[in-house]
């Protein structure tokens, strides 16, 4: 059975890009509660508190963002502006549209930007805070929660290209890199996400070691956080 192993510095440091909104203490411009935005189809809406961290008052503008993977509009938010004064709190709520029920969860991105007022004179500009940008899953109703989605993703070597799939209902959030062993060689998976039902074929820089026989990946959990390293078996040939 593949186990999850020790966390290393260097890949702890990979996992925690996967989310680019940062704790209240940490980051600037308009901050985000939480590191991801969950909706359940079976309450249809979610909420989110964002602070305004800057020393003046701001336009929040929160806008929704579609992964290249899929497009169909789901969301909808409001207030998509709003004034926060500098330190004060805004609550921007989402609401599920979906025509028909979700059969897998689905993966968007939300956008929360400050807009700073005019400043005095003939050359004012409009100012623009520290934009961040966090995920939203939307989880259909009635799919029990799996704590570790990853260990549901299957990889293969077919014609020296490695390939993934993801054969669940489950969005899998990762670093982008993964790396073959024996061996350590890295291959770059192009994007910190593997929808349900996808499959990756993947180009290596470098030859793929024809004695890898596992694949180490740096998952994170549905709440963004490190989930240590992974090891998942690596077939060869099928």
């Amino acid at each position: 059975m593949p186990q999850i192993q020790r966390f290393s510095t260097t890949a702890l440091m990979a996992v925690l890009l996967l989310s680019s909104a940062t704790s209240v203490a940490d980051a600037a411009g308009m901050v985000p509660q939480t590191p991801i935005l969950i909706l359940e189809e079976s309450t249809g809406e979610a909420s989110i508190n964002i602070t305004n961290t800057e020393p003046l008052p701001a336009l929040l503008h929160t806008s929704i963002e579609n992964v290249p993977e899929d497009t169909e509009l789901l969301l909808l938010l409001t207030p998509p502006v709003a004034r926060v004064e500098s330190g004060g709190t805004q609550l921007v709520r989402f609401i599920l549209r979906s025509a028909e029920p979700l059969q897998t969860e689905r993966l968007k991105r939300v956008i929360f930007e400050g807009i700073q007022p005019l400043e005095k004179g003939s050359n004012a500009r409009v100012s623009l805070t520290v934009k961040q940008n966090i995920p939203a899953i939307l989880r259909p109703k009635n799919l029990p929660i799996e704590r570790q989605p990853w260990t549901l993703l299957k990889w293969s070597v077919q014609d020296t290209q490695l390939q993934v799939s993801n054969p669940s209902p489950y969005v899998v959030r990762l670093a982008n890199t993964v790396n073959l062993l024996p061996g350590d060689a890295s291959v770059d998976l192009g994007r910190s996400y593997i929808l349900p039902g996808e499959l990756l074929r993947l180009t290596s820089a470098s030859p793929l070691p024809t004695t890898a026989t596992q694949v180490r990946l740096y998952p994170a959990t549905m709440y963004g956080f490190a989930a240590g390293n992974f090891d998942a078996p690596l077939v060869t040939g099928e």
